[in-house]
Protein backbone atom coordinates (compact mmCIF):
# COMPACT_ATOMS: atom_id res chain seq x y z
CA UNK A 1 0.00 0.00 0.00
CA UNK A 2 1.31 3.46 -0.69
CA UNK A 3 2.10 6.11 1.86
CA UNK A 4 0.72 9.00 2.18
CA UNK A 5 2.35 11.97 1.65
CA UNK A 6 0.35 14.17 3.31
CA UNK A 7 -2.20 11.82 5.86
CA UNK A 8 -5.84 13.16 6.98
CA UNK A 9 -6.29 10.26 9.36
CA UNK A 10 -3.89 8.62 11.92
CA UNK A 11 -4.20 5.67 14.18
CA UNK A 12 -2.46 5.99 17.96
CA UNK A 13 -2.01 3.20 20.16
CA UNK A 14 -3.07 4.45 23.66
CA UNK A 15 -2.99 1.36 25.70
CA UNK A 16 -1.96 -2.63 25.01
CA UNK A 17 -5.28 -2.94 24.09
CA UNK A 18 -6.38 0.44 23.13
CA UNK A 19 -6.12 2.87 19.84
CA UNK A 20 -7.79 5.78 18.50
CA UNK A 21 -8.23 7.59 14.89
CA UNK A 22 -7.07 11.13 14.76
CA UNK A 23 -8.57 13.46 12.07
CA UNK A 24 -5.24 15.97 11.47
CA UNK A 25 -7.76 18.48 9.67
CA UNK A 26 -8.62 20.02 13.80
CA UNK A 27 -6.59 20.92 16.09
CA UNK A 28 -4.48 19.09 19.08
CA UNK A 29 -7.29 20.26 21.91
CA UNK A 30 -10.12 20.29 19.57
CA UNK A 31 -12.97 17.34 20.58
CA UNK A 32 -13.51 17.26 16.59
CA UNK A 33 -9.95 15.60 16.13
CA UNK A 34 -10.40 12.19 17.82
CA UNK A 35 -13.00 9.88 15.56
CA UNK A 36 -13.31 6.91 17.18
CA UNK A 37 -12.02 4.91 20.17
CA UNK A 38 -10.77 0.91 19.09
CA UNK A 39 -10.49 -1.55 21.84
CA UNK A 40 -9.23 -5.20 21.09
CA UNK A 41 -11.84 -7.45 22.18
CA UNK A 42 -10.37 -10.65 21.13
CA UNK A 43 -7.05 -11.73 19.20
CA UNK A 44 -9.02 -11.60 15.89
CA UNK A 45 -11.36 -8.85 16.52
CA UNK A 46 -11.99 -5.43 17.46
CA UNK A 47 -15.10 -2.95 18.81
CA UNK A 48 -15.01 0.45 17.70
CA UNK A 49 -16.75 3.10 19.66
CA UNK A 50 -17.16 5.96 17.33
CA UNK A 51 -17.12 9.63 18.49
CA UNK A 52 -18.53 10.54 15.23
CA UNK A 53 -21.73 9.65 13.02
CA UNK A 54 -20.46 7.31 10.54
CA UNK A 55 -22.51 4.84 9.37
CA UNK A 56 -19.84 1.87 9.62
CA UNK A 57 -19.26 -0.80 11.45
CA UNK A 58 -19.01 -0.93 14.97
CA UNK A 59 -16.42 -4.20 14.58
CA UNK A 60 -13.39 -5.21 13.02
CA UNK A 61 -10.86 -7.70 12.45
CA UNK A 62 -8.37 -5.48 12.91
CA UNK A 63 -7.42 -1.37 13.92
CA UNK A 64 -6.05 -1.52 10.23
CA UNK A 65 -9.27 -1.87 9.05
CA UNK A 66 -10.76 0.18 10.99
CA UNK A 67 -8.46 3.25 9.28
CA UNK A 68 -8.97 1.48 5.95
CA UNK A 69 -13.04 2.25 6.37
CA UNK A 70 -12.63 5.56 7.98
CA UNK A 71 -10.25 6.75 4.93
CA UNK A 72 -12.50 4.91 2.09
CA UNK A 73 -15.95 6.42 3.73
CA UNK A 74 -13.94 10.11 3.54
CA UNK A 75 -12.71 9.53 -0.25
CA UNK A 76 -16.42 8.36 -0.90
CA UNK A 77 -17.71 11.63 0.04
CA UNK A 78 -15.36 13.43 -1.65
CA UNK A 79 -15.51 11.51 -5.30
CA UNK A 80 -18.96 13.22 -6.08
CA UNK A 81 -19.80 16.78 -7.25
CA UNK A 82 -23.08 17.94 -6.45
CA UNK A 83 -25.87 16.88 -8.97
CA UNK A 84 -27.13 20.52 -10.18
CA UNK A 85 -30.87 20.96 -9.57
CA UNK A 86 -33.04 22.90 -12.59
CA UNK A 87 -35.03 26.25 -10.60
CA UNK A 88 -37.86 27.20 -12.52
CA UNK A 89 -40.44 29.90 -11.09
CA UNK A 90 -43.59 28.72 -9.03
CA UNK A 91 -46.23 28.87 -11.67
CA UNK A 92 -48.11 32.12 -11.67
CA UNK A 93 -51.79 31.76 -10.08
CA UNK A 94 -54.63 31.71 -13.16
CA UNK A 95 -51.67 30.52 -15.45
CA UNK A 96 -51.89 26.79 -16.91
CA UNK A 97 -48.34 25.90 -17.36
CA UNK A 98 -47.96 24.29 -21.07
CA UNK A 99 -46.32 21.29 -21.59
Amino acid sequence: MEQESDPRFVLIRVSAEAWVIHDLHYPDGDHRRVVCRIFEDTPADVEVRWLRDLPLAPRYPSVDDVLESVKLFQNARRATRPIPIAHRPPPQPGRRERR
